[in-house]
């Protein structure tokens, strides 16, 4: 529990500083060099539950993060079933 609240720290402080994406992840890594992908996306689902955390963009950002990461396996290429799960998807326009 207290890495995940340490990678969760590393997640909001990050994106109160404006970093996304990969910048983002790259932050978190270099505060916790032990954190996995599957760490960051649960520490990113703390954070969108937290009901302290209420800025939009900081939300969006770490929304963003957790869906990319969730998406990707260690190569940073898709899985067979995230990309099956894709075309089931609709297109939005």
């Amino acid at each position: 529990m207290k890495d995940k609240k340490r990678v969760y720290e590393a997640l909001v402080d990050g994106a109160m500083e404006g970093l996304t994406d990969q910048a983002l992840y790259d932050f978190v890594k270099a505060r916790c060099p032990n954190a996995t992908s599957k760490k960051i996306v649960r520490a990113s689902l703390l954070a969108l539950i937290d009901p302290h955390l209420r800025d939009r963009n900081i939300l969006d950002v770490i929304y963003a993060l957790a869906i990319k990461h969730r998406l990707d396996d260690g190569e940073g290429e898709r899985t067979p079933s995230a990309l099956a799960a894709n075309q089931n998807m609709p297109q939005l326009s």
